[in-house]
């Protein structure tokens, strides 16, 4: 954790998802850029993330920035720090999940985050590339992957968690498990699995983790690899990772790395952080201590 109090009289973009912008989420907004007021930053609210683009090409503004506000979901913090690399981060969580901010201890509150910001309290995290995409929380081939990949095919407005029931039952009734190859650092051989976790930060979907014990900032991921393939057996993947004693089981490994290759004879699916980011063959490595987002006072976790 650092500290680094930002004067006031500093700009705080706020980049909102354009579906959170009624109801609750525009409550919080307003609430946001109230407080903001209030503590002398100036807050400039962005529904374009190409004029926000614009906005920052201004060097006299960047170097008057004191953070970008990533209001919405993981995926619009995901998009924050993949368009503006080295720029800090604060989250407002107006999404379904919020999983980076759960984890980090983020409110939903405009006026938490408001001075939170003023506080200025850092923690630096590792970041993981796959091709020219950045992401924080994880990545995944298999069956997870699928179910991503068929929601976002049918994806219609706003989803929830009863949006994932539907393309859940239907990859245990159609996936084919397929043998996924991985390559981890400079291992000469491969190992193999039929479901593969790639984590960085030890939350999974519904708040569940894959890797209780995987550091955020140590410049490695937990590699996790879940060896049997059917529908009876990922349910019983599943059921075992909601308990919490999925690290238990004799088929499930863990390997930390730094690099990974994965590799399968046909192509399988790939999520990070909640989307579909194509397909096998994929090369994954961490980029560390490059996100530094703003958290609370009493955030928990690992620290550096």
């Amino acid at each position: 954790m650092s500290q680094n109090n930002p004067p006031a009289g500093k700009w705080v973009a706020i980049q909102r998802n354009p579906k959170s912008g009624s109801g609750a989420g525009r409550s919080l907004l307003v609430e946001l850029v109230l407080e903001l007021k209030r503590l002398r930053f100036r807050p400039r609210l962005f529904k374009d993330r190409a004029r926000l683009e614009r906005w920052l090409a201004d060097v006299e503004v960047r170097k008057q920035l004191a953070c970008i506000v990533a209001a919405g979901g993981d995926g619009t913090v995901a998009d924050v720090f993949n368009r503006f690399p080295g720029v800090r981060v604060a989250i407002l969580p107006l999404g379904t999940e919020n999983l980076l901010a759960r984890y980090l201890g983020i409110p939903a509150s405009g006026k938490a985050v408001a001075r939170m910001i003023a506080a200025g309290r850092v923690r630096v995290l590792d970041l993981c590339r796959l091709g020219e995409r950045k992401f924080v929380l994880l990545a995944s081939a298999g069956f997870d992957a699928d179910v991503v990949e068929l929601l976002h095919q049918r994806r219609r407005g706003n989803i929830s968690r009863f949006t994932y029931l539907q393309p859940i039952l239907e990859s245990l009734r159609k996936y084919k498990y397929p043998e996924i190859r991985v390559w981890i650092d400079d291992a000469p051989e491969p190992a193999s699995a039929r479901w593969v976790a790639v984590v960085n930060v030890p939350i999974y979907a519904l708040g569940f983790t894959l890797a209780r014990q995987v550091r955020d900032n140590d410049g490695t991921v937990d590699v996790r690899l879940f060896r049997r393939g059917s529908a009876f057996q990922m349910a019983w993947y599943l059921c075992n990772v909601a308990l919490g004693i999925h690290e238990r089981l004799p088929d499930v490994k863990s390997v930390p790395a730094r690099r990974i290759r994965i590799e399968s004879d046909v192509p399988v699916p790939i999520q990070v952080d909640g989307d579909p980011a194509g397909w096998t063959p994929a090369e994954i490595c961490v980029v560390p201590a490059a996100l530094e987002v703003i958290v609370p006072g009493d955030s928990q976790g690992p620290t550096g």
